[in-house]
């Protein structure tokens, strides 16, 4: 992001600066037209007890004759209820009309409890004591009580949530044991843990664990382990041991385990099976409330098929469900919100596409507008259209595959299988990585990163000839392959499945000057099932325009710096021929 932020929490703390949405209607008030009171609520969650410290926004105007609805929201990782993205929901909401509650979720700010990364019965039990108090079932700590909240009933408060990241799957969490949400906006957040910090692109891998994303991992991490630097005297109840500070024990031996480089068979499972129970992809079959999802384009921790897979399941099952595909998320953190996007902190609530939506997501579902439409199934930013009118393209669906693409033997992208050569391709990885595609962790830093690189030997590469016409390729594109790897084929029924091969499949845009763009610094981590056996990758989702004149280049390469590799060496040999080659599927817009 382009605005000053405190190093170490930019990403999944202040990446929702620039997501905040409010009412469409009425005109936001006066900037002082709401009072702001600390509280604290005592919460029982996963077998303790202790302290949530939360602010209650209340409208200037609104009392037990005239009541108001509820938003809820929460920090992303490493924040609190004080950062400048928590306390602007609290802010926002309250200066449009809505009583806003605030707080610090578990193991952050001053808030008690481990850090359990949202599981539902703990992040999501906690959340649902504060709607207890917004229903006016229960008071805070000092006594206080809401009778001001709009109720569908007694107990059950007219309520939503909306955050970012951290802040944006606990509202599924709660969603999960708590049915009187009325409306939910998750933004740029997760819908399986295992595959965000473990990714394994190849279908048909469950089972086969994923090559560990080591850069953003341990950066949280560290945040989450070195809680006492950021917040002195911490409360007793977020100590949990010597071995594993803040979190609670499960995390941590997950990452310790992913840490090791090894994957021993029944352990790795085990803990892997943890990330995937806190997990959306989990406990989705629990959600009823309406759900708009906000995902970002440029995000390597949260990519846009985490977002697709929660649309499938919550829409597969009837529950009330849009997406938008932003233009940002973690990734890309120096470079802030593209022009017209959604920023809070510019103030432009009510004139960005997303604001809009938001707005009216909340209008209908927490003010009761029926007549107010919350806009289409789909809608996507396009960063080569300058018009800010016109930057979202709408659907009623995601875009099927609309081209294929075949690997010759060549090293050319072809139209047509009979266009195919026979040829035969080899690489060989080194034991340190060769190929970069991004320092996960320089926009938390602040600094620079350098362009996406692969040296010569270790990866293979198929390009198109110059595109005739622009190309908008929208969705996750797939990838059919099959390789040849006589050191892997030895070492494929191994005990421990680090010793299966890893590769990484990527798309490059190439200029007509041989400038080359890895789109979003996206990579597809791949390992592979069975070597024996051809594999399809189904590569991170993107919205990007090749230019006419402009070729795509279809990459698989050893390494990638921001992950762990390849155990030993394990050269890769690609032969292609007209019947029986690696087909590449784009999903095309308009097709």
């Amino acid at each position: 992001m382009s605005r000053r932020v405190p190093r170490f929490r930019a990403p999944l703390a202040l990446a929702l600066g620039a997501a905040l949405a409010v009412p469409l209607a009425p005109p936001a008030p006066a900037a002082d037209a709401y009072t702001l009171t600390p509280l604290k609520f005592t919460v029982r969650a996963g077998g303790r007890t202790c302290t949530v410290d939360a602010d209650l926004y209340r409208p200037a105007g609104v009392d037990r004759d005239h009541p108001a609805p509820a938003v809820l929201g929460t920090n992303g990782f490493g924040g609190s209820k004080s950062d400048g993205s928590t306390s602007a929901i609290g802010k926002a909401f309250a200066q449009r009309g809505y009583v806003s509650l605030v707080y610090s979720g578990l193991g952050f700010g001053r808030s008690g409890c481990l850090v359990s990364l949202d599981d539902p019965d703990i992040d999501g039990a906690a959340a649902s004591q504060l709607v207890d108090f917004l229903g006016g079932k229960r008071a805070a700590d000092d006594g206080t009580t809401a009778d001001f909240i709009t109720r569908d009933a007694p107990g059950d408060p007219r309520v939503g949530m909306i955050g970012g990241s951290y802040g944006g799957a606990v509202q599924l969490a709660t969603a999960a044991v708590d049915h009187r949400l009325d409306a939910l906006v998750p933004m740029i957040t997760w819908n399986d843990l295992a595959y965000s910090l473990d990714p394994n692109n190849a279908a048909g891998s469950t089972g086969v664990p994923g090559v560990f994303k080591w850069q953003w991992t341990n950066g949280f991490y560290l945040i989450g382990e070195g809680q006492p630097l950021l917040e002195p005297s911490l409360d007793p109840s977020r100590i949990n041991s010597l071995a594993c500070l803040h979190f609670v024990t499960e995390a941590c031996r997950t990452v310790h385990t992913l840490n090791s480089g090894s994957y021993p068979a029944g352990r790795t499972a085990e803990l892997l099976a943890f990330a995937h129970r806190v997990s959306p992809a989990s406990y989705l079959h629990r959600v009823r409330t309406p759900t708009l999802l906000v995902q970002g384009q440029a995000d390597t921790l949260f990519n846009l098929n985490e977002a697709t897979a929660t649309y499938r399941t919550l829409k597969a099952q009837g529950t009330p469900v849009k997406m938008i595909w932003q233009s940002w998320g973690h990734s890309g953190g120096l470079t802030g919100p593209a022009a017209g996007e959604l920023d809070l902190s510019r103030g432009n609530l009510e004139t960005s596409y997303v604001g809009r939506r938001v707005l009216a997501w909340f209008d209908r579902h927490l003010r009761g507008r029926t007549d107010v439409g919350t806009g289409p199934a789909f809608a996507y930013h396009r960063d080569w259209i300058t018009d800010p009118d016109r930057t979202y393209a709408t659907a009623n669906r995601l875009p099927a595959t609309g081209r294929t693409l075949y690997l010759s033997g060549d090293g050319k992208l072809v139209d047509r299988r009979r266009d195919v050569t026979v040829g035969s391709r080899r690489y060989t990885n080194w034991l340190t990585p060769t190929s970069h595609s991004e320092s996960s962790l320089s926009g938390l830093i602040g600094l620079p990163d350098k362009p996406p690189h692969d040296t010569k030997g270790t990866y293979l590469d198929w390009t198109s000839e110059p595109l005739k016409r622009p190309l908008d390729v929208v969705g996750a594109p797939r990838a059919t392959l099959k390789v040849v790897s006589p050191q892997a084929e030895r070492t494929q029924n191994s005990a421990d499945a680090a010793d299966k091969l890893v590769l990484f499949a990527k798309l490059y845009d190439v200029a007509p000057d041989g400038t080359r763009t890895l789109v979003r610094r996206l990579v597809a981590p791949v390992r592979v099932p069975d070597v024996t056996k051809s594999f399809t990758v189904t590569l991170p989702g993107i919205v990007h325009r090749y230019q006419a004149g402009h070729r795509l280049r279809f990459v698989i390469a050893a390494s990638d710096d921001a992950y762990f590799g390849n155990r030993g060496i394990k050269p890769v040999t690609v032969i292609s021929g007209p019947r029986n080659t690696g087909v590449l599927r784009l999903p095309v817009a308009g097709s």
